[in-house]
């Protein structure tokens, strides 16, 4: 029972990645190149899995998120410097995808219902308020892990019907292949997945108290890896369901029409459904993470330390309540607007491309802590965590070489830029492996 509790519990890590910016990726995906690139949806739900571990490892051991122990390691000016940069990132990016998220579940509505935009969002914002306001994160929790199982059974039902491939399916999962065009869209599909904000979203629900430590990690290791494994299933159903728009033009509708051809009228609802459903969950994920970000690096120490402690930044304090209305009134705002936030997304790429790297990379270092005991990393941990910097590295710089290209009308030479990003990653692993191998010289002496 508790193992299924702990499943319900980490299912708010896949309802915040799984956003209407991943259902469009992944069935983009599906629809320019088949099942050719199902292998980066394996790939990037095997990174989410591992850094999301080691951020909730790390908390439960330590009392610790990821924002808190950012702040612990970087003291004084650079410190104060680092942080606000880092927060400032998340919070500007989780502003960002809250707008596309508002956007995308009013644009699932709108398929089937012939409503205003402005009322759409002001309802979806409300709902988004109401699960929020309480400061509980079983609320939230449970709340999301409802709205996953109705992406699911969408998105999976569909799949089910159009999937007429069954080994070219098996192949693109185990056979990685670059199509031509495809590079851009395989970065779609990692980054959509793993997510910066996330590792701060995940760590800061994993924090204790834990009367028993080993049982906590035991059950939030089990949870993380099934719910992250449903949401991978879910994006994977979605780049399937894509796969029957071969030859038509991409849109919405159109795939709202392929399924109705495909499952009958009564599909009618099942893509505006699940693309509201993923709407929603994120719009209450991402005002949450950051949240918990900005107390994690602005709190006073005592009250960051303390879970729930009593004060501003507890859930229900007045400037933990102030950050995620913020992020919300973001997302509100271009809903009633009717504008797409394309500039803004284009900036969140951008920091995202250095926040992601820069956090993984740290996250490698913390989980080497003598204070983890036990459960800090061993040469298994490390090697698979550094293979996930290394790509996730190379995609920063990919991401930022685009975003930057895009902004001012650029043509990036793509050799170029890959040597950039493989060179970044090369130092990047040089650089982390001296300083935990120091860290353990430290401890051993």
């Amino acid at each position: 029972m508790s193992r299924l509790l702990s499943v319900l519990f980490w299912s708010v890590l896949a309802a915040a990645f799984i956003g209407p910016g991943t259902v469009t990726t992944c069935a983009l995906a599906g629809h320019d190149f088949g099942h050719a690139l199902g292998w980066a949806m394996v790939f990037s739900t095997v990174a989410c899995i591992v850094l999301q571990e080691a951020a909730a490892r790390l908390a439960i051991v330590t009392g610790d998120d990821v924002g808190l122990a950012l702040r612990r390691q970087f003291r004084g000016g650079a410190g104060v410097a680092i942080t606000t940069l880092v927060v400032g990132a998340v919070i500007v990016g989780c502003a960002a995808y809250e707008a596309g998220n508002m956007l995308g579940a009013i644009a699932g509505l709108r398929l089937v219902v012939d409503v205003p935009e402005g009322l759409l969002a002001v309802a979806c914002a409300v709902v988004a308020a109401l699960l929020l306001w309480p400061g509980r994160a079983g609320l939230v929790a449970n709340a999301m892990s409802a709205l996953v199982a109705v992406m699911g059974v969408a998105f999976v039902v569909a799949a089910a019907r159009v999937l007429d491939d069954g080994a070219g399916l098996l192949r693109g999962l185990i056979v990685p292949a670059l199509p031509a065009g495809s590079t851009l869209v395989v970065l779609g599909l990692v980054g959509t997945t793993v997510v910066p904000y996330n590792l701060f979203l995940g760590s800061g629900l994993a924090r204790g108290p834990h009367v028993d430590v080993d049982a906590a990690l035991r059950e939030g290791r089990f949870g993380i890896v099934v719910a992250v494994l449903l949401g991978g299933g879910i994006s994977l159903a979605i780049v399937v369901a894509g796969t029957a728009l071969t030859g038509a033009p991409f849109s919405l509708g159109a795939l709202q029409q392929v399924f109705v051809d495909k499952l009958g009228p009564s599909a009618t609802w099942l893509l505006p459904l699940g693309l509201f459903a993923a709407g929603l969950s994120s719009a209450v994920t991402a005002p949450l993470a950051a949240s918990l970000t900005a107390r994690s690096l602005f709190a006073p120490l005592a009250a960051a330390t303390t879970v729930d402690a009593p004060g501003p930044w507890s859930p229900t304090g007045a400037r933990f309540r102030a950050v995620w209305l913020g992020v919300l009134g973001c997302g509100l705002a271009f809903g009633l607007l009717g504008v797409k936030p394309v500039p803004v997304i284009v900036m969140a790429q951008a920091m995202n491309g250095l926040v992601l790297p820069a956090v993984a990379a740290f996250l490698l270092v913390v989980m080497n802590d003598p204070r983890l005991g036990p459960a800090r990393n061993g040469p298994v941990g490390n090697t698979v965590q550094g293979a996930v910097v290394a790509v996730s590295v190379v995609l920063g710089v990919l991401q930022i070489a685009r975003s930057v290209g895009s902004t001012f009308g650029v043509a990036l030479d793509g050799g170029v830029v890959a040597g950039l990003g493989l060179a970044a990653a090369v130092a990047a692993l040089v650089a982390m492996a001296i300083v935990v191998r120091r860290s353990r010289s430290t401890l051993t002496h």
